[in-house]
């Protein structure tokens, strides 16, 4: 059944026919369905370093080659006043380097753990997001992936309800954020030492509320944990097991030729079963942390600037940190960690529609994170068996050229083509092994 005739079948059913039509007999009218698209390819190879020693969690001391595949569909569909459903079914495949351990900054962000040879299907996302206008005056909404556009006041409520992830919604920096289009290491899709409340995949379900003027915004979210350390299957008991997060942003009283300087500031906490480093030390012998699991809080901090050198460009710098007393739950092993770097055009080379970026990460581990690792014991992505510390640093860069559209039925379609470089230093916070370096190419098109 074409797309068309499904989402008008879709609404009819609902008893939203009548303002489908309308809205499609109106030119002026914004749409009351979207369909989006997106696919990328990324393939790294990294060759051998020295390694004198391995654990059953290291980055494997020999060349390696890895690929990750996604495709993601959109399907979008206005409601009533304000109100949108979207539905993301999404397709994976991949082969991870090392099986992806090794490093608190790891060197693809669109692959996980659950990533296999086979291409498996899954549902990304199912929400509903709700606007309402708290006066002001109204401003334009670009429509895209996730959303449907039109226009809203430019004070308004956002309520969203659902399965998502909560990257969608939290930490705006416009410079690194998107491993399908910017930097590939997971140190710059988000505050590393977020342990952000997710399944395996990077998804959760649950509710988030914003509120937005033209020059600030704060959002707080509740939304579920994995019932397993970095699993996939979600707890669905939110009042007993879940991830706080509160977030303010605001532009600062500092303006620059191309806009506000930016900022904002984060906390979470996390309530989960979770095990504690330094209860799985006093246990003696090799530690583990599933042997001393138990309901406890995980909270922490991040703060973020960034600042507008012109469109689509500037700089950008992240700090943030855990109380790193208890296993890593849903993200990266780091436990703090600061970041600086940028994103800027091509104009200069005459290509003003490319893009390439630098950025530099320094990570750290608490105390009892590094004694664990140290006595033998294995993290979800660390474990080398033993431990000669030292804070890892990931340094990268990036440029994309982007290609010429072509058109579809469903619209046009962009593209574009990046290479990457990535330089590892001290991986799995270890001076013994390294450094390491990685090279990407990636292809995205989306429409």
């Amino acid at each position: 059944m074409p797309i068309r005739h499904f989402v008008y079948s879709t609404a009819a059913a609902l008893g939203l026919s009548g303002g489908l039509a309308a809205a499609q007999d109106d030119p002026a009218a914004p749409p009351a369905w979207g369909v989006h698209g997106q696919t990328t390819f990324i393939w790294q190879a990294k060759p051998a370093f020295a390694a004198p020693y391995s654990g059953p969690n290291s980055l494997a001391g020999h060349e390696e080659r890895s690929y990750s595949f996604t495709a993601t569909a959109d399907f979008g569909l206005r409601l009533w006043r304000g109100a949108q459903l979207h539905l993301n079914p999404e397709w994976a495949q991949g082969v991870p380097l090392s099986n992806l351990t090794g490093a608190g900054g790891l060197s693809n962000g669109e692959l996980a753990r659950t990533s296999g040879p086979h291409l498996s299907m899954y549902r990304a996302r199912l929400f509903l997001l709700q606007r309402l206008d708290a006066g002001g005056e109204t401003e334009a909404i670009e429509p895209g992936f996730n959303e449907l556009g039109g226009t809203a006041a430019a004070r308004r409520w956002t309520l969203v309800l659902g399965n998502f992830a909560l990257l969608d919604f939290f930490d705006n920096n416009p410079y690194a954020k998107d491993p399908r289009s910017q930097f590939f290491n997971w140190a710059f899709m988000s505050y590393g030492a977020w342990d952000y409340a997710a399944d395996a995949r990077g998804y959760t379900n649950g509710v988030l509320l914003e509120y937005r003027t033209p020059s600030w915004a704060v959002r707080a979210a509740r939304t579920m944990q994995p019932v397993e350390s970095n699993g996939l299957e979600l707890d669905g008991r939110l009042r007993q097991h879940y991830g706080d997060q509160i977030e303010v942003e605001a532009d600062l009283p500092l303006q620059l030729p191309a806009g506000a300087l930016r900022a904002s500031a984060l906390w979470f906490n996390n309530r989960a079963v979770m095990g504690s480093y330094a209860e799985a030390l006093a246990l003696g012998g090799t530690p583990d942390v599933g042997l001393v699991r138990r309901l406890q809080d995980k909270s922490g901090w991040g703060l973020s600037l960034w600042a507008p050198l012109g469109e689509d460009s500037g700089l950008f710098l992240r700090a943030s940190r855990n109380d790193g007393g208890t296993e890593t739950y849903a993200f990266t092993e780091i436990d703090q960690q600061w970041a600086v770097g940028g994103q800027f055009t091509g104009r200069r080379f005459g290509r003003p529609a490319d893009r390439w970026g630098w950025a530099l990460a320094v990570h750290e581990l608490s105390a009892s994170h590094r004694d664990y690792l140290a006595a033998g014991g294995l993290g979800f992505f660390l474990g080398d068996g033993q431990l000669n510390y030292a804070p890892e640093r990931v340094f990268e860069t990036w440029y994309r050229w982007t290609l010429p559209d072509w058109g579809t039925r469903l619209g046009m379609v962009q593209s574009a083509l990046s290479v990457g470089w990535q330089y590892v230093q001290n991986p799995g916070y270890n001076q013994d092994r390294g450094p390491v370096q990685v090279y990407s190419l990636r292809w995205h098109s989306e429409f």
